[in-house]
């Protein structure tokens, strides 16, 4: 495994971590404790030490299991990003919690739900600028930091192309970014990235492998189950992704290279891109994901030196 420094953070992150969405139940299957162990372990057993989560993954539940875990290990050697804004109702059913006071909540519930006492980086979750704009917000949780519940703070931009959230990250105390970023969505190389760049923003790249359509395991006519979210992607966006991966497996990706280990490298060969957080289901994703790094050769400009 390889490690970057994440933005002006202390933080030293593993440039693969650990996607957790599928822990709350929004990806077709349902995770016992055991099976999110046997996950983390092996993620921990191949030197992966960011595990990325958020209150609406499920009713706190993705970060339960977490936390759980956490409550029989060594939660020191584990950096843990969680993020704050919604309200899990049902299955991909959420309402926008973003006053200062509900976000105080979502927090101290994030915590008791982790089993920790503080959260590594505690991210805005994609909300519209209306309410990022909210001095009293951002107000409140700097006194979460100087209290030592959160140790950094962040943002998980909505629209992976909003420079204003990316452009206000310094003057919130924010210092580290996340964003949809793929082979197929290459829409913050333009000006998200280079204002990431100028700050020293660590960026943690999601759906890197575009919601499993990188992977190379689907075919154009794929039909996902009414549990996983991806049966509600137009189906003529994703049958023009499915028929752009074939493109891309013919033409970029070398022979007999595994395509998502390819899709991975490839997200962290960008100069902004701190780490990738792919989801996976068992331990054998985990894995798969992890060997991206045998492509990478670090001459990143956050590659951890310490």
């Amino acid at each position: 495994m390889k490690y970057r420094r994440l933005g002006k953070t202390d933080l030293k992150v593993s440039i693969v971590g650990v996607g957790t969405w599928q822990f709350g139940g929004e990806w077709g299957l349902t995770y016992t404790q055991e099976e999110a162990d046997a996950i983390l372990d092996q993620a921990a057993d191949l030197g992966i030490n960011l595990i990325d989560t958020a209150e609406c993954y499920g009713d706190h539940l993705s970060e339960s299991l977490i936390g759980n875990y956490l409550s029989r290990r060594d939660r020191d050697k584990w950096v843990v990003a969680t993020k704050f804004g919604h309200h899990f109702h049902d299955l991909f059913t959420r309402t926008d919690e973003f006053s200062a006071d509900a976000v105080i909540k979502q927090l101290d519930a994030s915590l008791k739900a982790l089993h920790t006492d503080y959260i590594d980086l505690y991210q805005f979750h994609s909300g519209p600028d209306s309410v990022f704009d909210n001095d009293e917000l951002w107000t409140t949780l700097d006194k979460q930091v100087q209290a030592g519940k959160i140790r950094h703070l962040g943002t998980s931009i909505g629209s992976n192309a909003n420079i204003h959230q990316t452009a206000a990250s310094t003057k919130v105390n924010a210092k580290a970014i996340q964003v949809v970023y793929n082979r197929l969505d290459r829409a913050p190389e333009e000006i998200v990235f280079p204002s990431c760049v100028e700050q020293d923003l660590g960026v943690l790249a999601r759906v890197p492998l575009a919601s499993g359509y990188l992977s190379g395991k689907y075919k154009p006519g794929a039909v996902f189950s009414n549990t996983d979210v991806r049966h509600r992607h137009d189906a003529e966006a994703v049958r023009q992704k499915l028929e752009d991966v074939q493109r891309i497996q013919q033409n970029e990706v070398p022979e007999g290279m595994d395509m998502a280990k390819w899709a991975l490298a490839w997200c962290l060969k960008h100069d902004a891109v701190t780490s990738v957080i792919p989801g996976c289901k068992n331990p054998e994703q985990v894995i798969a994901n992890a060997a991206a790094t045998e492509l990478i050769s670090d001459n990143h400009p956050q590659a951890w030196k310490g």
